[in-house]
């Protein structure tokens, strides 16, 4: 390529990195700095998951590459500056970035998320495919403006299967091949500078937070969202399983069935469950 892009990256995790690092300099482009977003919050001190991940990124950072922790998003505009960047991408970065970021790179910021948005705007798109019970997600990748998950779309691809007993550990190996084929076709289109295909705003739909009370298992909802629930959850960790009262006592709940299994027949609104992995919750 006669002129290769200068690329920022911007995600959350030493496998994240290595992914987008390789797909740049596959397309023939320079990764030029890392940036890890090191609080959920903004102007927030770092907590013990971020410290645990920088140390590990720390520790892959190939030879030469600058890593940067900003305290805010308007000092990241700052610390972009310098590199005389080209493109930043993003994957999973916490905080809403500014106009100030937004207008650093020569050619913009692209977002790769994972729904095929508009579907699942926000910061949960696979939580929300779990508890809904789809069967598959998609990886979108599209312009970064100031609104969540909104801008016109670059690339898009649906069919990365979803498990009965999806885990980060098993999605990540399907979701990982899709994003670097992605990432090349959308670093072509940004060189190009095609602008992308808006969003239709008629099929847009949130992935937010999930609310706290949803952490409860309430037995007058269906069988299948109760699975679901639990599901999503696993997929979270078992540190965040789910409390459900059953017999009088409450269960930390990990894993249920939907048909006759070993373990503790529950009824829901409309068909019974199998709780087949649960342990005694501790009191709060």
């Amino acid at each position: 390529m006669p002129n290769p892009m200068r690329v920022a990256l911007a995600t959350f995790g030493v496998e994240e990195f290595a992914v987008l690092h390789a797909a740049c300099v596959d397309a023939g482009h320079i990764p030029a700095a890392y940036v890890y977003c090191r609080s959920m919050k903004p102007n927030s001190s770092t907590d013990a998951y971020a410290a645990a991940a920088i140390g590990q990124i720390v520790t892959a950072l190939p030879p030469g590459m600058d890593f940067l922790l900003p305290g805010n998003p308007e000092g990241l505009a700052y610390e972009l500056a310098g590199y005389n960047l080209d493109l930043l991408v993003v994957y999973g970065f916490n905080w809403k970035l500014p106009a100030a970021v937004l207008k650093t790179p020569r050619l913009g910021v692209i977002n790769i998320h994972t729904s095929l948005l508009p579907k699942y705007r926000g910061p949960a798109p696979v939580l929300w495919a779990i508890r809904n019970g789809d069967s598959e997600i998609g990886l979108t990748i599209h312009r970064m403006d100031e609104r969540f998950d909104s801008g016109p779309i670059l690339a898009q691809r649906g069919g990365i299967p979803l498990d009965e007993d999806v885990t980060p550990q098993s999605l990540w190996p399907r979701i990982h091949p899709v994003l670097a084929n992605l990432l090349a076709s959308a670093m072509d289109q940004v060189v190009r500078r095609v602008p992308g295909v808006p969003q239709n705003e008629a099929g847009k739909s949130t992935a937010g937070f999930i609310e706290p009370e949803f952490s409860v298992v309430d037995w007058s909802r269906s069988a299948r969202e109760v699975h679901n629930q639990v599901r999503m959850y696993a997929f979270i960790g078992r540190d965040h399983a789910p409390v459900a009262r059953v017999g009088g006592r409450d269960l930390r709940v990990f894993r249920t069935c939907l048909e006759p299994a070993e373990g503790l027949r529950v009824e829901c609104a409309d068909a019974p469950i199998w709780i087949v992995d649960s342990t005694p919750a501790m009191p709060s």
